[in-house]
C-alpha cells in the first residue's frame, strides 16, 4: 500500500487535497489506522488519483470529478466528460473574448463598433428551431431582457435561446454567416410576426439581418423589421454548464404521445406538480407530486418534480416521435431533447417536493 504523502508525490495531489477529496467521497484510502487517523492507499488508486489531479487542473466540477472516478475503467463515460468539459471551457473563453473586448471599448470611450451582420438560413429549419423555443419566452414587463427569443451568432450557425426564469429552451441552425458575431434578442412580436410568413415561404432560404439595434426578415418578397430591445440577456451558457451534468444520472427515451397520454393531453385537471421517476427497468413513471411521495416512488433519488403544464409545453416543443428525458435526482433541472436531434433541447426548474428525498 501507498501512504498518503507517498500517494500526493506520485499523483501531483497535495496531502490536504487527498484529505479533502477524502472527505468528499471521491477518492477514499482503502484503510484508516483507528489511532493515528493515518490514511493508506492501493497501489491500483495511483491512476485514479492522477486522473483527479489532471481534472482538478483543468476545473472540471468536483460532482463530475467524482463521477470520472466512479466510472474508471469505462473509456467511454471518462471520454464524455472531458468532452464536454471541453465544450464548456471553449464556450466560456469565447464569451471572455466578447466581454473583454466590450470592456476595452469602455476603457477607451469608444462605442462597439456596428456591423451589419447577414444570416442565411434554411426556412424550415428556422421555423423549427424558433417554435422549438417560443413557449419558453418570457412576458414579464419588468424583465425585457428576456421578452424574445435571443440569437447568439455563431461561425456557422446560430443558437435561439428563450427563457421566462422557469424554462429555458435552446435550438441550434446551421447558417451562412456574414459579418461579425454577437448576440441579439429578437422581440417577441417580431418572433410571431415572421411564423406565419415561414410556413407560407416557398423559397429553401431566408434572410435575417441584423444592424443598429434592428433586426429585418426577407422573405417571399416581403420584410419585416423591427428595433431589438437594449437590454442584456442573462447568462445562459453558465446556466448550462453549470445546470445539466454531462452524465445526468437517468437519460431515457420515452414516446411523446405516451408522455402525453401521461399528463393528460388537453392539460384539465393536472396537479400542480408531477414527480417524474426512473424504475429499475428504465421506464418514467408520471405521478402526482404528493402521491408519488406517499407510495415511495421517490426513493432512489432519481425523481424529480415539475410544473406539469411547463412539461407539457416542452413535449409539444419537441414534436412527435421519441424524446430523450434527463433526471440527475430532486435539484437539477430536467432535460427534454429530441432523440433524432439533440441541438434542440429544453429546460424545466425543479420544484421541491413535499418532502426531501431519502439519501
Amino acid at each position: 500500500m501507498l501512504s498518503i504523502g507517498e500517494l500526493a508525490r506520485a499523483s501531483g495531489l497535495t496531502v490536504s487535497a487527498l484529505r479533502f477529496y477524502d472527505g468528499a467521497g471521491v477518492l477514499a484510502p482503502v484503510a484508516v489506522d483507528p489511532h493515528t487517523g493515518y490514511r493508506w492507499y492501493a497501489q491500483d488508486q495511483l491512476a485514479p488519483a492522477r486522473l483527479v489531479a489532471g481534472l482538478r487542473r483543468v476545473g472540471m466540477p468536483l460532482p463530475e470529478i467524482a463521477t470520472a472516478v466512479r466510472h474508471w475503467g469505462d473509456n467511454g463515460t471518462v471520454a464524455d466528460l472531458l468532452a464536454a468539459h471541453l465544450r464548456r471551457l471553449e464556450e466560456g473563453l469565447a464569451d471572455a473574448k466578447q466581454e473583454i473586448s466590450r470592456l476595452r471599448s469602455l476603457l477607451t470611450n469608444e462605442e462597439p463598433h456596428m456591423s451589419t451582420i447577414r444570416l442565411t438560413i434554411a426556412r424550415d429549419e428556422f421555423a423549427a428551431a424558433l417554435a422549438a423555443v417560443r413557449f419558453a419566452v418570457g412576458a414579464d414587463p419588468d424583465l425585457p431582457m428576456i421578452n424574445g427569443v435571443l440569437v447568439d451568432v455563431e461561425p456557422d450557425a446560430i443558437r435561439l435561446v428563450a427563457t421566462d426564469r422557469y424554462r429555458l429552451a435552446v435550438a441550434e441552425v446551421p447558417a451562412r454567416v456574414t459579418g461579425p458575431g454577437g448576440r441579439h434578442l429578437l422581440p417577441t412580436g417580431f418572433v410571431d410576426r415572421i411564423a406565419p410568413l415561414l410556413a407560407e415561404a416557398g423559397e429553401e432560404t431566408v434572410t435575417l439581418l441584423l444592424a443598429d439595434g434592428r433586426v429585418t426578415l426577407g422573405a417571399a418578397g416581403t420584410e419585416i423589421a423591427a428595433d431589438c430591445p437594449d437590454a442584456e440577456f442573462p447568462d445562459y451558457r453558465r446556466l448550462l454548464r453549470e445546470a445539466l451534468p454531462a452524465t445526468p444520472r437517468h437519460r431515457v427515451t420515452v414516446d411523446a404521445a405516451g408522455l402525453r397520454a401521461a399528463l393528460g393531453d388537453d392539460g384539465a385537471g393536472l396537479p400542480p406538480v408531477v414527480a417524474l421517476t426512473v424504475d429499475d427497468r428504465g421506464a418514467v413513471g408520471v405521478s402526482p407530486a404528493e402521491a408519488a411521495v406517499d407510495n415511495g416512488t421517490v426513493g432512489a433519488g432519481s425523481a424529480v418534480g415539475v410544473n406539469p403544464e411547463f412539461l407539457l409545453e416542452a413535449v409539444a416543443a419537441g414534436g412527435d416521435g421519441q424524446l430523450m428525458l434527463e433526471l440527475d435526482g430532486p435539484i437539477r433541472p430536467l432535460a427534454v431533447r429530441r432523440a433524432d436531434d439533440t441541438r434542440a433541447f429544453s429546460m424545466l426548474m425543479p420544484i421541491r417536493l413535499d418532502q426531501p428525498l431519502p439519501a
